[in-house]
């Protein structure tokens, strides 16, 4: 049998007795508690090295543990504002070759060539080993221009025309609709431009679609067939800038052709609207011309 407690008569009872034991328990564990090395974690630290003591240290060592803990929170406060700030990728500068570095040496860059020298000089300063592309690059007085021209010499390009008229409408709309465009340029009687609306979101992007404005709507498609197949071009400018971009012939054509095609394309736009002009070829440097 256990030891039996008698509570003696005129003392403490047993309640009391059992509110002094507990109170003298919570005491003892907060002796223990504050006796006990605790344990703190430092932030930025690694593994095991994040857990130090603190309690059982010198002040001294309390002291270094705070530096370390500042310093390791500056650093992550300055990592986080440099990743915050990081610097946006610089554009790779375009190195030129030395063909290309030659070819500007030819130019006098502040001389406004005559057609006739300006083309002479193209052939001097084309890099490509195939036929290039001549090509025409024109500010204008203002956006908004637009008109067709006649090259007397074309552009050197074989121009497919189709035509869409009453017979070819239905094989026009179901090629396209699968994918297939084989033309350049698609002239179409007014009849047919319901038909053709169905097939307009792929024409469309590709600057295929019939507009009146540029003569590919007729009531007489294949005489404006004719004239785009012979060298007749559309022009215009820039949706937002007063530019025209314009291919007048190939390297192989001769000095005359290309500056007949020159003088026709120029005549079109008016001289008085044209700025300045910039002949050059494939990949060749920019010649400045006279309008």
């Amino acid at each position: 049998m256990g030891k039996i407690k008698v509570a003696t008569l005129g003392g403490e009872n047993e309640e009391e007795l059992r509110e002094k034991q507990k109170v003298r328990r919570e005491e003892k564990k907060k002796r223990e508690h504050a006796a006990k090395p605790q344990k703190i974690h430092i932030p930025g630290m690694k593994g095991g090295e994040r857990i130090k003591s603190v309690g059982a240290e010198s002040e001294e060592e309390l002291d270094k543990l705070a530096k370390i803990t500042e310093r390791v929170e500056k650093d992550q406060a300055e990592g986080l504002k440099i990743e915050a700030e990081k610097p946006k990728r610089k554009a790779k500068v375009r190195v030129r070759s030395g063909n290309y570095k030659a070819a500007v040496m030819k130019i006098e860059h502040k001389k406004v060539y005559p057609i006739d020298e300006a083309i002479v000089l193209l052939r001097q300063i084309s890099l490509t080993k195939f036929d290039g592309t001549v090509e025409l690059h024109i500010n204008t007085s203002e956006k908004g221009l637009r008109g067709n021209v006649q090259l007397p010499h074309g552009t050197g390009k074989k121009i497919r025309v189709a035509i869409a008229d009453n017979t070819t409408i239905d094989k026009i709309v179901e090629a396209v609709e699968k994918g297939k465009i084989d033309f350049d340029a698609l002239v179409a009687h007014p009849q047919v431009m319901a038909k053709l609306a169905k097939v307009a979101r792929y024409l469309g992007p590709k600057g295929l679609m019939p507009n009146p404005k540029n003569g590919t709507i007729s009531s007489t498609p294949e005489k404006v067939a004719a004239k785009l197949a012979g060298g007749e071009i559309a022009w215009k400018t820039e949706a937002d800038f007063p530019i025209i971009h314009q291919v007048i012939g190939k390297l192989s054509f001769k000095d005359k052709q290309l500056e007949e095609n020159f003088k026709a394309f120029t005549k079109a736009i008016g001289e008085i609207k044209i700025k300045s002009i910039t002949l050059k070829s494939t990949m060749s440097p920019g010649i400045k011309v006279q309008p």
